[in-house]
């Protein structure tokens, strides 16, 4: 068996798999408010050790952990994918129905079809009964929502104004407030699609009690570096090649060198 050659290949295929998460940080470059993804690259062997104290049967799992192959479990695996929630530099837009966060824990609230989740993507608009709603067409949940059901909706040829909390005035008369969320865990929160995050207990969300949250007429960019990503796909594309080259060693070099010396032992 030629371990070496296994070895690689898993350290190529982590690699393709950081390329993955690279390109699509790079293609959502000029999405609004979209946050970078990031992984952790760690061997297996290591991964296996901080787990193994958690499982159940920690002696029996000990002494076999002791036949485990090092030389297999050294290959370099993704131990996590998380995702950067730094705050994105605000763009005017002048567009009344464009709204910005200012804090990087907030979010707000939209109806969709597999349910509530959360983004910051504050890009709205009205759809044609007049309730504001995501590009997507998910309904803008508001602070009331869960006692009246009831969505943001602007009157006919109204005007739509907002404050710093997210208190909403069409024509000078109050028409509801943002549910503008935030929790302590923000890491719990997953990607699910079209700027949107899905999370695992909606008791664990709760509205935010800053005054200064919200800005009209503006959008978050996203938190991508184009520079500092492309650093890391020239990275990915090195350590590629370089596996690849490994590998022809492996198949070419040393078997050839094998196959020529076990042809020439005489019986």
């Amino acid at each position: 068996m030629q371990s070496g050659y296994y070895d690689v290949t898993g350290g190529m295929v982590t690699q393709f798999n950081r390329l993955d998460v690279i390109s699509n940080n790079l293609a959502n470059l000029n999405t609004p408010a979209f946050k970078r993804d990031d992984v952790v690259i760690a061997d297996f062997k290591r991964i296996y050790q901080d787990a193994q104290d958690s499982m159940p049967i920690q002696d029996n799992t000990k002494e076999a952990a002791k036949f485990v192959n090092a030389s297999v479990v050294r290959v370099p695996q993704i131990s996590q994918e998380y995702t950067k929630f730094d705050q994105g530099a605000l763009k005017s837009t002048g567009n009344s129905l464009d709204f910005a966060l200012k804090s990087k824990d907030a979010f707000f609230m939209v109806k969709t079809p597999k349910g509530i989740r959360l983004t910051q993507n504050g890009s709205f608009v009205l759809n044609n009964d007049g309730i504001l709603t995501t590009k997507e067409g998910y309904p803008v949940v508001p602070r009331n929502y869960f006692k009246n059901s009831q969505f943001i909706k602007i009157p006919q040829n109204g005007s739509l104004v907002t404050d710093k909390s997210g208190n909403l005035y069409s024509d000078g008369n109050p028409i509801g407030q943002f549910y503008i969320a935030t929790s302590d865990d923000i890491k719990s929160l997953q990607k699910d699609g079209d700027g949107l995050y899905k999370f695992p207990n909606l008791n664990s969300i709760e509205p935010t009690s800053k005054k200064d949250v919200v800005a009209q007429g503006f959008l978050e960019s996203s938190n991508v570096n184009p520079v500092f990503e492309m650093v890391g796909l020239i990275e990915t594309n090195r350590l590629v090649e370089m596996y690849q080259r490994v590998m022809k060693s492996q198949m070419d070099d040393l078997n050839g060198d094998a196959i020529n010396k076990l042809a020439s032992v005489r019986a």
